[in-house]
């Protein structure tokens, strides 16, 4: 079984709740046992930063929308006078030397694929680390950072933090409610009556919304919408509004492709049948590394992508190949809250 067989194989069993599951319910025990232990013992190893942690993460395997949201956050911060950096494990970077700061220019290879979204699209100072701890101190003392983004730190419990937003994907929510290996979920449902701020993507079902669980979530949670706005050329700068690109790229006899991968590619498919684009579409594995001849199926084809795949193919582009960009659109009440945070960490510079 391929990479991304065995990946989508594991990712539906979770999120359909298939019986046989439960049969690893003790080593899910188990691991999380392990887990609340190693939580404990990180937690007590932390440190105090010279600049307040925002965690973005969620409780989850699979895609939920995080990169949008931090891309959001960092322009939020800046209108408010920050000047924000964003901490990155780097999920699949090799990079000469940690910690490692990503720009615009950086190779997706050294970067990783999310990192260098961030860095192109927020244009913010991001630093990779498996040492989070370490990739913070060099934001903070040479790019002069005075609060920090961490992606999908929520269980880097040795990183200190001051307010924690967990992202989740309302369409799929906490799966089967179990923990790995058994079912999708980091931690139990019960962290998200830690964190400060809960951001669902998506639409609740009305047979989501009569459960318990999601009932006292909805009381504290925060609506997320992934807007699109444009898509751009790969291989030069042109883009295109939403209305232009449907009335002039896609004329023609040509079947159109879309391709992805993220950690929900249904969501990117779903997208672009919302905008009346009716293509042939192949999903791969999260944070897969394109190759042309992965594409190589699409001819000279029409070729539609995500922003984050784009970073991994700019380098081998055809002249028809286009990204969709999304704007994270949160509720207002998202945003009243954050902003007393930000109250509070202003009133205690003073």
């Amino acid at each position: 079984m391929s990479t991304h067989s065995t990946e989508s194989f594991w990712l539906d069993a979770w999120y359909q709740g298939r019986w046989w599951l439960w049969l690893l319910w003790p080593l899910s025990l188990l691991l999380r046992s392990i887990a609340a232990l190693r939580r404990r013992y990180l937690s007590a190893q932390s440190e105090a930063l010279d600049a307040p942690v925002i965690i973005v993460g969620n409780i989850t395997l699979g895609g939920t929308g995080k990169t949008p949201v931090i891309i959001s956050l960092v322009r939020h911060l800046k209108s408010k006078g920050f000047n924000p950096g964003v901490v990155s494990r780097g999920y699949g970077a090799q990079a000469p030397h940690y910690p490692y700061l990503v720009t615009s220019s950086s190779p997706v290879s050294e970067s990783g694929d999310e990192p260098l979204l961030i860095a192109l699209e927020a244009c913010c100072p991001v630093m990779i680390g498996a040492d989070r701890v370490a990739a913070a101190r060099a934001l903070i003392d040479q790019h002069q950072c005075d609060i920090l983004l961490s992606d999908d730190g929520l269980q880097h419990y040795r990183l200190n933090r001051q307010w924690e937003i967990c992202v989740l994907d309302a369409g799929r929510l906490w799966g089967n409610g179990l923990c790995l290996p058994a079912g999708p979920l980091r931690e139990s449902p019960n962290r998200l009556a830690e964190v400060d701020a809960v951001v669902l993507n998506g639409q609740l079902s009305d047979a989501q919304r009569s459960m318990p669980q999601v009932q006292t979530l909805l009381g504290r949670s925060h609506a997320l919408t992934l807007e699109p706005t444009s898509w751009h050329k790969l291989d030069e700068a042109v883009s295109r509004s939403i209305q232009e690109f449907g009335n002039f790229e896609l004329e023609g006899d040509k079947t159109p492709f879309a391709i992805t991968g993220i950690g929900n590619p249904d969501r990117f498919f779903n997208t672009l049948s919302s905008l009346g684009i009716d293509c042939a579409h192949q999903s791969f594995p999260d944070h897969y590394a394109f190759t042309a001849s992965d594409l190589s199926f699409t001819d000279d084809n029409l070729l539609m992508m995500t922003a984050k795949d784009a970073v991994k193919c700019r380098s081998f582009a055809r002249p028809n190949w286009w990204y969709l960009s999304v704007d994270a659109q949160i509720s207002e009440s998202f945003w009243l809250q954050l902003d007393e945070f930000l109250g509070a960490i202003a009133r205690q510079k003073r």
